[in-house]
């Protein structure tokens, strides 16, 4: 039972989450509070040197798909995607517009699979009062089985171009190994046309999440394009004004390291900012299909909007997004005469930018004149957004009220990790939480 002194918002509050297994290394989170504020709070991140960068120097450009789709097993075609971008922008290529079609599709179904999984499996756990899905699942069952449906879809898309929904391989410089028989995208359209309503009722479902507000100032960071909403090409834009090419961004975004943790932070002009679904919304609800649009208006929702907790029926609407955007590529599929575009390797540097389902992405690349990488870097949205979740955190606890108990604080910041979908395992559960009072 709680007692009145742990609920005395001046006490001293010291919560520590010792070990955090990470899918791409180990995370702590500390926090302190006196006298009613919060004093510090640390995302502690210890990375071990995963080296994927240094494997690639001295690959062939043909190889770096391959290696780079296993930096994340959650997000692979983002990595894909970017580097390949990057080395054609090497190579001088132009993007065929089959080729830019079919990465649309291959791309939706990343979304799609990644944040089903997200929003049934992670998310609405915390807003329901249960531990996990398994628990859920006894109380909503359907609701459960239809995430599970999208996210099974998601899988399918990303197959069809893929050829596997786990490290896709067919992905290559210039577009695809091979292309969709109409046979195979006349199946999965059968499939798109039935899941719209599938769709449409996830996005009411998790929009009606009882989650709290959770209003923040932040700037919101995405890629924009003149007339699609942009997942693949574009210009890096914000809320406050910036409208860059992506060559730009090493000049105004910079890396640095803090000393409660080994990953890199990533600024703005010296200030943090937030990728991902909301985000986009923030910037680009306009260039949504009218459908899509139509049902956001229908459920109350509102972009540009300040609630981080928001971010939940942004990932949502992207679900509807990718169904219905798929269909209108796919209805009006042809076979292309080859799959792919020619080109000759050269020498240079080139960056690219796509939007992952957690937000943008950057790769900067650069060969020799035989198309081998002579450096690589790699930035991942879940980086970019450690700065402003650590702000968030703050605030929110803030906001909250120091006068909860340890054991509803803890509840709250796992509420807030989660909702940035950050590629670790806190973004399913925290482990135990030890607290420390004096």
């Amino acid at each position: 039972m709680t007692s009145a002194a742990d609920r005395d918002p001046n006490r001293e509050i010291r919560i520590d989450v010792p070990l955090l297994t990470r899918v791409e290394g180990e995370g702590a989170l500390e926090f302190t509070a006196r006298n009613g504020k919060v004093e510090s709070l640390f995302l502690k991140i210890f990375e071990p040197p995963r080296l994927f960068e240094k494997f690639l120097e001295g690959k062939d450009f043909s190889e770096v798909p391959h290696v780079a789709a296993r930096v994340c097993g959650v997000c692979p075609i983002a990595y894909q995607m970017t580097s390949i971008r990057a080395m054609e922008h090497v190579f001088g290529m132009v993007e065929d517009p089959w080729v830019h079609a079919m990465r649309r599709i291959v791309y939706y179904g990343e979304w799609l699979q990644s944040h089903a999984l997200h929003i049934n499996l992670f998310a609405a756990p915390d807003f329901l009062g249960f531990t996990d899905a398994i628990e859920m699942a006894r109380r909503h069952g359907d609701d459960v089985k239809r995430g599970m449906h999208l996210q099974a879809l998601g899988n399918d898309l990303l197959r069809m171009l893929g050829g596997r929904s786990v490290h896709p391989i067919g992905l290559r410089v210039g577009g695809f190994h091979r292309a969709p028989t109409k046979h195979e995208v006349a199946d999965l359209v059968d499939k798109l046309l039935a899941a719209r309503d599938t769709a449409r009722e996830f996005v009411a479902w998790a929009a009606g999440l009882p989650c709290p507000v959770d209003e923040q100032d932040f700037v919101s960071i995405a890629i924009q394009h003149p007339h699609e909403y942009a997942i693949n090409e574009g210009r890096l834009v914000s809320d406050r004004g910036l409208n860059i090419a992506f060559a730009e961004y090493p000049e105004r975004f910079r890396e640095h390291q803090v000393a409660h943790s080994t990953a890199h932070y990533s600024m703005l002009d010296g200030s943090s900012y937030f990728l991902g679904p909301l985000a986009r919304m923030n910037l680009n609800f306009s260039q949504l299909p009218e459908e899509v649009q139509d049902l956001s208006h229908e459920l109350g929702l509102k972009f540009p909007s300040r609630d981080m907790f928001q971010n939940i029926a942004a990932r949502a609407l992207e679900c509807y997004l990718a169904v219905v955007d798929s269909l209108n590529i796919l209805q009006a599929y042809r076979l292309p005469s080859r799959p792919w575009t020619e080109f000759t390797p050269r020498a240079g540097v080139g960056h690219h930018c796509t939007e992952a389902p957690r937000g943008m992405i950057y790769h900067r690349f650069e060969l020799n004149e035989r198309g081998e990488v002579l450096s690589a870097a790699m930035i991942p949205p879940t980086s970019q957004n450690q700065a402003r979740l650590e702000q968030n955190l703050n605030s929110a606890m803030e906001h909250f009220g120091l006068d909860h108990s340890d054991e509803e604080l803890c509840e709250l910041c796992e509420k807030v990790i989660r909702n940035y979908d950050p590629c670790l395992s806190c973004s399913t559960h925290f482990l135990k939480l030890t607290v420390h009072r004096e």
